[in-house]
């Protein structure tokens, strides 16, 4: 039986615009792909091993082109609108008590303060979880199995007693290799409010 929901936050709750991201970025570093170096300073600053300011300034050392507006603008427009009705959702989940409710997102300070910023509801959202997991305040990341680990020790639960609904494949699969019911949403064709009907065979 299903006693714990876990929820990644992007293209599950707030939408986001990954290509349309990625390729603004790529255009104005004048790449066709992230670099190796690049991979490694995104990776570091979401697990919170790297600085705001330590992010920032790799970027303006090696595109000195660009302005820190610049860089600002293409790490940040991959963010786009929170739907009400997942707000809403949540909040009857909440109030309902039927599950604990726990949120485990990969992101960054950047783009948590732009979503404070834009977001009117965010610690309305924030407050409807039991546990609500960052990756740079925990210093983990998906998929590495430790954060899945640091979850179930942390809030003392059983795989088979949760799921976990991520819109990375990844993530989801990694979970699994833990015994953790996965939902993998398509946030092209899925919304995260069908949960119980989409899910409806683990309720």
């Amino acid at each position: 039986m299903i006693k714990t929901l876990i929820f990644d936050f992007g293209d599950v709750f707030i939408n986001l615009d990954k290509e349309g991201a990625m390729n603004h970025a790529l255009s104005i570093f004048k790449l066709e792909t992230f670099t190796e170096e690049m991979i490694a300073v995104n990776s570091l600053y979401e697990q919170g091993f790297v600085s705001t300011e330590e992010f920032l300034g790799f970027y303006l050392g090696n595109f000195p082109e660009l302005t820190e507006e610049d860089i600002l603008y293409a790490w940040n427009c991959i963010l786009k609108d929170f739907p009400k009705h997942r707000l809403e959702f949540i909040k009857n989940l909440a109030k309902e008590n039927k599950f604990k409710l726990i949120l485990l997102s990969n992101t960054n300070t950047l783009h948590i303060d732009s979503i404070k910023n834009d977001v009117s509801f965010y610690e309305e959202f924030k407050n409807c979880f039991d546990a609500f997991y960052l990756s740079h305040e925990i210093q983990l990341r998906k998929p590495n199995a430790d954060i899945y680990q640091f979850v179930l020790e942390e809030n003392q639960l059983t795989p088979e007693s949760c799921l976990f609904i991520d819109d990375t494949e990844e993530n989801t699969l990694a979970a699994a290799k833990l015994g953790i019911h996965t939902w993998h949403i398509n946030p092209k064709t899925e919304d995260i409010t069908n949960l119980f009907t989409i899910k409806k065979d683990l309720f």
